[in-house]
């Protein structure tokens, strides 16, 4: 019986490996080509590929490909589940990417150099299963804010999501993914990190988010009158939330911190005039403390599978943590900065006057 067993184990592998030999020589002839047309034909856009080949125990495996000024990677590998094709779907694991490069643009028009699909009919649903990023890199160039193009870079991106193997049937996943912000000149003005696990079949999650050191006057340009250049020249932005859910209630606690604030010098008084921007800083400096830090601490409610944040729930949030912001001051520092703006304002008042 096990000398049966195991001749029938030959047999599977022998064939497994004729089909895989057949296989990589009809790729090595056509494969390249292949794949070449059907993204041309189903993205609209021109493609490059150096390479493409098979690994055991089944990878597809592409070096050097090209989507036109959109993206392009060094290599993908990827490792595809011939069964569930037969099911409408697309599975996909252990999917790799190293060096990744993808090129975002936004024109004038509010339009992007986005692929249009042209395939017919419903798409088939894709499902990955493992990701790995090595070294990714995220350029996105905005002229609509900037017609020169105001360009914002993730650098040194790298992700990990790993689904959990045990039970077989769990949709449970690790992740755990990090970036750092640079500018167009490749200064850098921050990092951003996440890790954690989510559950999707319970709708459970505990996850770490945070921003570190980010430079808020680089993004001055989005934020309008918030922080305009001209008043705010550099600062230090740190956030850290944690995001729990259980059941699919979902809790983000999170710690905003805004300090080392350096303005710009039309911020401050000229020849004893007052400025709007002067008034502005001095507004700002209400919540913050003795050593120019302002740190808010606030919570939001959502759900896990529709999570969902008002205007008015963020600003009631944001108007607790104040509130606790000025509890957590001396009283007397708080007077001394309200009678500063009281005097301020009416000086400005004066001068208007006369």
């Amino acid at each position: 019986m096990i000398k049966k067993i195991f001749k029938i184990f030959i047999v599977i592998i022998a064939v497994f490996l004729v089909i895989f030999i057949a296989a990589s020589v009809y790729i090595a002839f056509n494969g390249k080509k292949l794949l070449i047309e059907q993204i041309e034909k189903n993205l609209g856009m021109k493609a490059g590929l150096e390479d493409i080949s098979l690994s055991m125990p089944f990878s597809v495996n592409l070096t050097k490909l090209e989507l036109g000024d959109l993206f392009k990677a060094d290599k993908i590998s990827v490792s595809p589940s011939l069964i569930s094709l037969f099911t409408g779907k697309i599975i996909l694991g252990n999917l790799k990417l190293v060096n990744p490069e993808i090129n975002l643009i936004r024109e004038a028009d509010n339009s992007f150099n986005l692929p249009k699909f042209k395939q017919e009919g419903a798409p088939p649903q894709v499902i990955i299963t493992g990701l790995v990023v090595q070294n990714g890199k995220l350029i996105f160039t905005d002229k609509k804010i900037d017609p020169s193009g105001y360009k914002t870079i993730l650098s040194d991106v790298n992700v990990r999501v790993s689904r959990v193997m045990f039970p077989l049937t769990s949709l449970s996943a690790d992740f755990d993914l990090s970036t750092q912000f640079l500018t167009a000149q490749s200064k850098n003005i921050g990092q951003l990190l996440l890790k954690g696990w989510l559950d999707f079949t319970r709708k459970n999650m505990d996850a770490d988010f945070q921003i570190k050191d980010l430079d808020p006057a680089y993004f001055t340009p989005y934020l309008g009158d918030l922080l305009s250049e001209k008043k705010l020249l550099s600062g230090k932005l740190n956030l850290s939330s944690i995001f729990k859910a259980e059941k699919n209630d979902l809790n983000i606690d999170s710690d905003f911190r805004l300090s080392d604030l350096v303005y710009a010098p039309e911020s401050l008084p000229v020849d004893g005039e007052l400025t709007d921007l002067n008034l502005e800083k001095k507004a700002l400096d209400l919540f913050t403390d003795k050593n120019g830090v302002l740190d808010f601490k606030f919570n939001l409610n959502t759900k896990f599978d529709k999570p969902e944040i008002s205007a008015e729930q963020l600003k009631k949030a944001m108007m607790k943590a104040a509130a606790m912001n000025l509890l957590n001051q001396n009283p007397a520092d708080i007077m001394q900065k309200i009678s500063d703006i009281g005097q301020q304002f009416e000086q400005m008042f004066k001068k208007k006057k006369d």
